[in-house]
């Protein structure tokens, strides 16, 4: 039996491009109780001396998430919907693997709580069929949560893509970022 409402037919896409640094999604994330109202989101500047673009840092849900994967006292774990949910309080032992070992930089290691934390794309809100708060409060649409064939009819010139090449290491993600119309993956030197 299912317990949960989580709209398959949904996804998360960041359009890097479309991002104004209003930080409107740190706030609305920190809002969230579940998280110790950590913001586990982040607006980050691209190059602060030359310009003063932003874009947004989410957890890209990795297939075969390297963070759960170098943990040694298994805190993190993925689900069947593909959300990696942030350390369990009860196993974390902040050692700060999966946070050195993320190709995304995404975890981050609380030391308030001695624990890694990191977005879960809004659990508490998408197993129950709602959508993120930070794709909720976007005034931008840099952040967005639908179906693949609303973005596509929002952003005709683009295409998102799930697919990155670090170096000789492919990583494929449950979140998408909005490309160039018919870009297929994204290589990162």
């Amino acid at each position: 039996m299912n317990l949960t409402n989580f709209n398959t037919s949904e996804e998360f896409f960041v359009d890097m491009q479309r991002c104004i640094g209003c930080k409107a999604c740190e706030m609305a994330c920190a809002e969230c109780e579940t998280n110790g109202q950590q913001t586990l989101i982040s607006v980050n500047y691209v190059d602060r001396v030359a310009t003063i673009q932003t874009t947004v840092q989410v957890c890209m849900h990795c297939e075969d998430p390297v963070c759960a994967n170098v943990c040694p006292a298994d805190a993190i774990s993925q689900d069947e919907f593909g959300i990696v949910h942030t350390a369990s309080t009860e196993r974390c032992i902040g050692c700060s693997n999966c946070v050195m070992a993320c190709p995304f930089g995404v975890p981050k290691k609380v030391e308030e709580y001695d624990l890694m934390m990191k977005c879960n794309m809004c659990y508490d809100r998408t197993s129950v069929g709602k959508k993120p708060m930070c794709a909720t409060v976007c005034p931008s649409g840099a952040l967005f949560f639908g179906t693949r064939e609303q973005i596509e009819e929002m952003r005709p010139n683009s295409t998102p893509i799930n697919n990155f090449i670090f170096g000789k290491e492919k990583v494929k993600t449950k979140v998408n970022i909005m490309m160039p119309k018919g870009s297929t993956e994204l290589r990162i030197y």
